[in-house]
């Protein structure tokens, strides 16, 4: 049988098909609440997706080609950077030799300080062969580059951080000056993840940025093909996994789109970006899970196109990462490109009908919103009138909403903890103070815990007391298990027959595990027995019963259950036990 006749035997399957028997397997449950998914850009995310939802795009576009949906290479390799965070000069040049030994590609001086010729000079000892990015650079160091590159016009590509738009007048006269080596801008959108944006907002706002920066070139003579060159896009890429592929994609479309607006050539057109794993999801608790988390992270940046990809340290949150974590952080992308075989294929994603959709869905919306910031004057102004400022409260208010309910799930944090764990003797202070992490608030409870076990000796005791129906016992227990290993108490779960057993316990917190109805009868026998004791024991019910006003009024301190605010609660309770808020 010839290989192109291999699936004429099975007939298609109809959409109708499809539908009809997921319609039946649901069994008369909703189909949208059951199925359907509204993603965090307000995207409808269907179950699955067919050759027809992908049936106005474009799927022959080759990697490489205009408008570099798929890639600006025909490979799909990328550079590894690695970010250096010595200041002296000499310390970061060996760190960067070591790193480039190791595996790296490219390097990113994040902290050093070139105060003159000489400095630059003793950073750049065999550092010829790589590409550098300089994330912190100013004027001088602009002036310091120009004047060495010209000697030097074989070096490797050199990039800076400097933002085109802080000085318009700087930027168009170093663009001038400038030797094809030598990238010196960068249009900075990776504090846009950390600041609550979604995918969408994420490539609106960045487009705009450059759209901003290219007309500003454009009134001072530049032309636009010069400028295009001497820009490139930073990134944070997040956990969305699907979503972050598509960002880049879409990205790279719409700017290639729009510098062809500008008169710019098509070649011309090729996005130069990086990406830079998020820090707004990484955890102090159970911290080698962050080394999942940027691994899924660097492969949508892969997968996405991205030129450069800089993974993190796992610890590099709560403390200065030491070479095991960096060499860690490192060999995450050299088994992706090595082992996993990643750099094999340009775009492995072309063709999916899911994340052609989404990428289409992506790029759609955002240059909507991009044409709504330059209607209200451009990125500049926007940003002035605090339009983009409001744009982000409104996404990170959501995204904060979602954490404090636990549907935003942070494993071995706020869901699936390990209460035994602790972090106060690890950390760095000051590096929780500086970065802004979607975890914090409910690392605070148990940091706070930690600190009132150091001082009083004594690490707060919760009893999840079982009875009853045995079904609901255990279901609850569970849940109350993980709401309370969020705050780092620790938890006894026993199996109780009377309201003497429950008053007899030592514990801090009493919380009964078992059905709605036998709760009432178990609750005031056991509330009763603890005050004639003259025991002051916050007593909680696993559950939201309706008898829960009725269960207030018989000393019931709170109740716990999956639409509870799990940060007021428990933040409350600690406040209940003498811990300082």
């Amino acid at each position: 049988m010839e290989a192109e006749h291999l699936l004429d035997e099975f007939p298609p399957v109809g959409t109708e098909t499809w539908e009809d028997v997921i319609h039946k397997d649901l069994k008369g449950a909703d189909y949208s609440k059951k199925l359907i998914w509204q993603s965090p850009e307000g995207i409808t995310v269907k179950p699955y997706y067919r050759q027809a939802d992908a049936a106005n795009l474009d799927p022959d576009q080759a990697p490489g080609s205009f408008p570099y949906l798929r890639s600006v290479r025909v490979t799909g390799d990328w550079l590894i950077r690695e970010e250096v965070q010595s200041e002296s000069a000499e310390d970061a040049n060996r760190e960067a030799q070591n790193a480039l030994a190791a595996g790296a590609d490219e390097i990113s001086f994040s902290r050093v300080v070139i105060r003159n010729s000489s400095d630059l000079g003793m950073l750049l000892v065999n550092l010829q062969s790589a590409p550098l990015h300089f994330a912190n650079g100013d004027d001088a160091l602009v002036g310091l580059l120009l004047e060495r590159l010209r000697a030097r016009p074989d070096s490797k590509e050199i990039s800076i951080g400097l933002n085109p738009l802080a000085n318009l007048e700087f930027a168009a006269a170093t663009i001038r000056n400038a030797p094809p080596m030598l990238v010196p801008f960068t249009i900075h959108g990776e504090h846009l993840e950390e600041a609550g944006a979604n995918a969408i907002q994420e490539v609106a706002f960045t487009l705009a940025a450059g759209i901003d920066y290219l007309a500003e070139m454009d009134m001072r003579g530049i032309e636009t093909d010069r400028a295009v060159a001497s820009v490139s896009f930073a990134f944070t890429v997040g956990a969305s996994y699907f979503s972050q592929i598509a960002k880049f994609r879409a990205f790279r479309m719409l700017w290639a789109n729009a510098v062809e607006s500008f008169g710019g050539s098509r070649e011309a057109a090729q996005a130069r970006t990086s990406a830079h794993t998020s820090q707004w999801n990484k955890t102090i608790y159970d911290p080698h899970v962050n080394v999942l988390r940027s691994t899924t992270e660097a492969m949508s940046a892969i997968l996405g196109g991205v030129d450069s990809v800089c993974v993190a340290a796992f610890d590099e949150c709560y403390k200065t990462p030491d070479q095991n974590s960096r060499r860690l952080a490192r060999n995450t992308q050299i088994m992706l490109k090595h082992e996993v075989l990643l750099a094999q294929v340009a775009d492995a994603g072309a063709g999916s009908y899911y994340l052609e959709a989404i990428t289409d869905s992506i790029a759609r919306d955002a240059w909507k919103a991009m044409q709504q910031i330059e209607a209200a004057g451009g990125y500049r102004k926007a940003c002035a009138a605090g339009v983009l400022d409001r744009a982000l409260a409104d996404s990170g208010a959501a995204r904060e909403k979602a954490i404090a309910s636990r549907r935003r799930v942070f494993a071995g944090t706020n869901q699936y903890v390990n209460a035994a764990e602790t972090a106060l003797g690890r950390i760095d202070q000051s590096r929780l103070v500086a970065d802004k992490r979607g975890a914090a608030v409910y690392e605070k409870l148990r940091l706070r815990t930690e600190k009132h076990a150091a001082v009083t000796g004594k690490t707060p005791r919760v009893l999840l007391a079982e009875f009853g129906d045995v079904k609901m016992r255990g279901a609850r227990a569970a849940f109350a298990t993980n709401f309370f290993a969020c705050a780092g108490f620790e938890i006894t779960t026993v199996r109780m027959d009377s309201a003497e057993e429950i008053a007899a316990v030592d514990a801090d917190l009493i919380v009964l595990c078992s059905s709605d109805a036998e709760y009432f009868e178990m609750a005031t026998a056991s509330i009763s027995l603890l005050k004639a004791k003259g025991r002051d024991i916050s007593v909680l019910i696993a559950g939201n019963p309706e008898s829960a006003e009725q269960l207030r009024a018989a000393g019931i301190a709170d109740f716990i259950h999956i639409r509870s605010n799990p940060v007021e609660v428990l933040t409350s309770l600690q406040q209940r036990l003498g811990m300082k808020v």
